[in-house]
């Protein structure tokens, strides 16, 4: 029988399987299933729980003997194996078939696996272990299922975000899923149950580096190459995250061209402004940037920074931070040079 971790926590609520087995590439999905497998098993009265690691060395009778060595008042017990390498080899393999004949009442397995690829699920042991028990992959979710899946867990804390503000923590994440826990559990200490906005999202999730993120906002919409090239350099030497940096410079391109875009139409500036939803002192940055970018330049940054992001994502190849800085070159050939000095 095979589920998905969220089907877990149903299926838990049932008596325990005989055997479980728990694999995959995301280690928060794993740790959590193990987890919620061994409470149930506690809960439900498998009192005793012994830890099996198959390394190196690792004798598989230990296996049936932890198996028969049943506590003295006669209460329920959990085998916790763990093989690290995802092989057992040919006598571990032989060893788990057996085991799979002998599960009956009053025990339960719980074996871990790391990631396994096509090979190893068609091997006569984890058929034997499919067939037998209850199996788990736990893989994380492809990228653009990401924002859902976040969506998902702060509704377990009582809380919701818009889309955006989902989208912003998935492309923060860079799809670590361990770091995306650590954002949604930030989430519930700083604000209560209810509707998030993406300010409160944003302000929550940007780490130490969004002052200088900030900053490299403000300078691009002042043309300011210079800056742009210090602060970028800066960035990169402190390990910034490139979806957060790419983040900031997409977002002050998209605002001045969907402004540019509405002058060009006729609009006066705060009509398009408005319409851009441009509210607040970044108003006079973005509508100054707007009147000196022309359409057509922010259009084509756009374009390299969704070259940009296929570059983050491994679609394409290319220096990611310097393409960054040619973004800002585009928008800053325009803007106004150093005043001269007065006599």
């Amino acid at each position: 029988m095979q589920l998905r971790p969220e089907q877990l926590a149903g299926h838990l609520q049932k008596p325990l399987a005989p055997l479980y087995v728990v694999h995959g590439d995301e280690p928060l999905l794993t740790i959590e299933a193990g987890d919620a497998i061994r409470a149930a098993a506690r809960a439900q009265g498998f009192e005793d729980r012994e830890v099996l690691t198959a390394g190196p060395g690792f004798r598989w009778d230990e296996l049936y003997m932890a198996a028969g060595n049943m506590s003295l008042f006669g209460g329920a017990k959990l085998i916790d194996l763990r093989i690290p390498s995802g092989k057992p080899g040919r006598d571990g393999g032989e060893a788990l078939q057996r085991y799979c004949g002998t599960l009956g009442p009053g025990v339960a397995t719980l074996i871990s696996l790391p990631l396994l690829d096509w090979q190893v699920k068609k091997a006569a042991w984890f058929t034997a272990l499919m067939e037998s028990g209850v199996v788990l992959e736990c893989n994380a979710p492809p990228l653009p299922q990401l924002p859902d899946w976040i969506a998902g867990r702060l509704a377990r804390q009582q809380q919701s975000a818009p889309r955006e503000a989902l989208e912003f923590i998935a492309n923060h994440v860079e799809g670590n899923l361990l770091a995306a826990h650590q954002e949604i559990q930030k989430l519930a200490l700083l604000h209560p149950a209810g509707a998030l906005s993406l300010e409160q999202v944003e302000d929550a999730v940007l780490d130490v580096a969004r002052f200088d993120v900030d900053k490299l906002r403000a300078a691009l919409l002042a043309g300011d190459l210079a800056r742009c090239g210090r602060l970028l350099d800066g960035l990169r030497a402190e390990d910034t995250a490139p979806p957060l940096v790419l983040w900031a410079l997409t977002t002050e391109t998209r605002s001045m061209a969907q402004v540019r875009g509405a002058m060009d139409r006729g609009l006066p500036p705060e009509a398009a402004l408005k319409e851009a939803k441009v509210f607040g002192p970044r108003q006079g940055p973005v509508r100054a940037a707007a009147q000196r970018v022309p359409a057509a330049t922010a259009r084509a940054a756009l374009l390299q920074a969704a070259r940009i992001d296929r570059m983050i994502k491994g679609i394409v190849s290319g220096d990611i931070w310097d393409e960054m800085l040619q973004m800002a070159l585009k928008l800053s050939r325009n803007a106004p040079g150093p005043r001269p000095a007065s006599r």
